[in-house]
């Protein structure tokens, strides 16, 4: 295992597309397969150059030409393959080390706009107040409509301290509008800590870095020296794109049993067929000295655990989040996540361009595939005490069109069907909601500020707190966090083999403890999985 992971970086990031990925990052491009090369088309391509080179109306540039021609067909195949030029390569690079310039805001496309998935925290673009789901419909007056997605990254990047303007639609209040963000460098603090109540802590992760392993091992440190008697731990992954497999791997680790399986790849290379346990060689990055977990404190294997979720929890939050639930270690509080369950690799093919293509599916260590489906929370809560009224403009990896099936639903094409009948009749429904509002109820829906995670106006996290004291909790309101709940999670039958538990399950343990939250008398789930066999802004 340790001498795979010398020369691929494993990565789960939302990257200059806007669409969160699980990456592989190679050292260098290994050579094609040996399939034979269907000529005809190739030399029906080389005929159709040949046209346009000879008769477009106007001169074209050979390599714009044939570097389009190479993002189209990669593009074609999935949400997150596609071909990195050298501007995109760099900020792949940058991302994973917490630092680079932009807004703070992770776009996809819909309908030939473009859609905010999510602004990241404490950047200009959620200072500025910026929404999920927000349609930008300008940029500096340029329309956006017919604009590609790269083309409107390059838009909305610039030197730090200059300024955008983005024309907002939103949806909700029925409004189109003007918001004017100021470009910065945007360092991603990667873990935030503190005390919400006496015996309890809260781990907030924002993104899976280079350092995030070791952050969390200093954090938990300073938790345990303020909170010697710890009673619950939140663990807060909302927002959450992705980040570097490894550090998901460790952060699971850090509450896991030793050696427990996290999480397995299947593709159709030796390379993609892994199954990953939280042991150091599996979670240790160039920057480390030694294993930041070693002397952790084992109250952290033990205490009663939460996890927060929302659709915006991807890639290596999905990881993460699927390995605790898995394991009956911690409990999933709050709503459906994103569903990506694929694997990509990049690998260099000159020296500043890369190709990311899609070469396995990732599996939580029972065998489960995510693809499409998500973490479901054993808890569904809403973000606000009266419903989140956004669900319906969620966007998650089964609504882009292309999207890769998952191999375990048979059931999953008219599951997506249905799904966008009921999206489309809560979008029906919010439009009858937002034509009978009053202007007072507008003025609010104007003012209404995204939610400061971890502060006392954090209902979702009032809720975690509450689960683990034995207080009631309010649930979801929200009809699609219903729907999925009604849904049985897709079988692991049709998953590859799957490895011998690392540790045997304690017979007759009980499952949770009186609070209903895995801890201390947690019985552990098999650690079973299959033998390997978003643009931000």
């Amino acid at each position: 295992m340790r001498k795979n992971l010398k020369n691929i970086g494993l990565i789960a990031a939302g990257l200059a597309t806007g669409v969160f990925a699980t990456l592989q990052l190679s050292a260098s491009a290994q050579q094609a397969a040996t399939a034979p090369l269907p000529l005809d088309q190739l030399r029906l391509f080389a005929e159709v150059f040949g046209q346009i080179k000879h008769e477009y109306v106007e001169p074209v540039d050979d390599k714009k030409l044939l570097t389009a021609a190479i993002k189209g067909m990669v593009s074609s195949l999935d949400p997150h393959s596609s071909y990195l030029d050298k501007t995109d390569y760099e900020e792949l690079q940058e991302q994973t080390k917490g630092r680079f310039a932009g807004l703070g805001i992770e776009i996809s496309s819909e309908d030939g706009l473009i859609k905010v998935i999510s602004p990241i925290e404490d950047t200009p673009a959620f200072h500025a107040g910026i929404r999920p789901g927000d349609l930008i419909t300008r940029i500096n007056d340029k329309p956006v409509r017919g604009m590609t997605l790269d083309n409107a990254v390059k838009q909305m990047r610039g030197d730090p301290g200059t300024k955008v303007t983005l024309t907002i639609f939103r949806k909700t209040d029925d409004r189109t509008f003007p918001v004017t963000v100021t470009r910065a460098i945007i360092r991603v603090q990667s873990v935030k800590m503190k005390v919400p109540a006496p015996g309890y802590g809260y781990i907030r992760i924002t993104s899976f870095q280079e350092r995030t392993v070791p952050d969390l091992a200093a954090k938990l440190q300073d938790l345990a020296r303020q909170q010697p008697d710890l009673k619950g731990l939140v663990l807060d992954l909302r927002n959450n794109g992705g980040g570097l497999l490894q550090s998901a791997v460790g952060v699971a680790g850090a509450f896991l049993p030793d050696n427990a399986v996290v999480v397995s790849t299947n593709g159709q290379i030796a390379d993609a067929k892994q199954t990953f346990r939280d042991t150091y060689d599996n979670y240790r990055l160039p920057s480390f000295d030694s294993d930041p977990l070693k002397n952790l404190p084992e109250i952290f294997k033990k205490v009663p655990m939460v996890v927060l979720t929302n659709a915006y929890s991807a890639s290596a939050s999905e990881i993460v989040a699927g390995a605790l639930q898995d394991h009956h270690r911690a409990l999933i509080v709050g709503k459906t996540t994103f569903g990506k369950g694929s694997v990509q690799t990049v690998r260099p093919m000159t020296a500043d361009t890369a190709l990311r293509l899609t070469t396995a599916y990732y599996y939580t260590p029972s065998g489960k595939s995510i693809q499409n489906k998500g973490i479901r929370p054993d808890v569904p809560v809403d973000q606000y005490a009266e419903g989140d009224p956004d669900d319906a403009l969620v966007t998650r990896e089964v609504d882009y069109s292309n999207h890769l099936a998952n191999t375990q639903d048979p059931n999953e094409k008219k599951e997506q069907e249905a799904r966008e009948a009921d999206r489309l009749e809560q979008l029906r429904i919010l439009e009858e909601q937002n034509d009978k509002k009053t202007p007072e109820q507008r003025r609010k829906d104007r003012e209404r500020k995204p939610v400061e995670f971890g502060t006392a106006d954090d209902f979702m996290l009032t809720q975690a707190l509450n689960k683990l004291e034995g207080k009631p909790v309010q649930e979801s309101k929200s009809y699609s966090e219903r729907k999925l709940a009604e849904e049985k999670p897709a079988p692991s039958a049709s998953a590859p083999i799957v490895v011998k538990p690392a540790l045997p399950a304690t017979p007759g343990a009980d499952a949770t403890p009186a609070s209903g939250v895995p801890g201390a008398d947690a019985t552990p789930a098999p650690a079973s999985a299959p033998v390997p066999a978003s643009a931000t802004q």
